[in-house]
């Protein structure tokens, strides 16, 4: 089933990981990008740039480049910028007063 998903995915108009630049420098000091980022499925670890991210929803998810995996979700509401990092983990930046 993994290998269905993968090649659906594989179809879709992606981008690599620096489309996160700006997203995340709002939430980051530095270049994150260059952090090292490890697939939960298959233990690849590259740079979040080399990524796969697709924009297309109403937030960002990253795939990894090796095997497909979604490795993080990035979606802003109205109550902060959600961080889904898998297996139920998530961080939540709150929107600052006013937002």
């Amino acid at each position: 089933m993994r290998e269905q998903s993968a090649r659906h995915y594989a179809d879709d108009i992606h981008v690599d990981g620096n489309a996160l630049a700006g997203p995340l420098s709002e939430v980051f000091v530095g270049d994150v990008t260059v952090c090292a980022c490890r697939c939960g499925a298959c233990g690849a670890t590259e740079p979040l740039a080399r990524a796969m991210v697709y924009l297309n929803g109403p937030g960002a998810v990253v795939r990894c480049a090796s095997c497909s995996a979604i490795v993080l979700r990035l979606t802003a509401t109205p109550s902060g910028r959600w961080f889904d990092l898998g297996d139920g983990a998530a961080l939540c930046l709150p929107a600052p007063e006013g937002f």
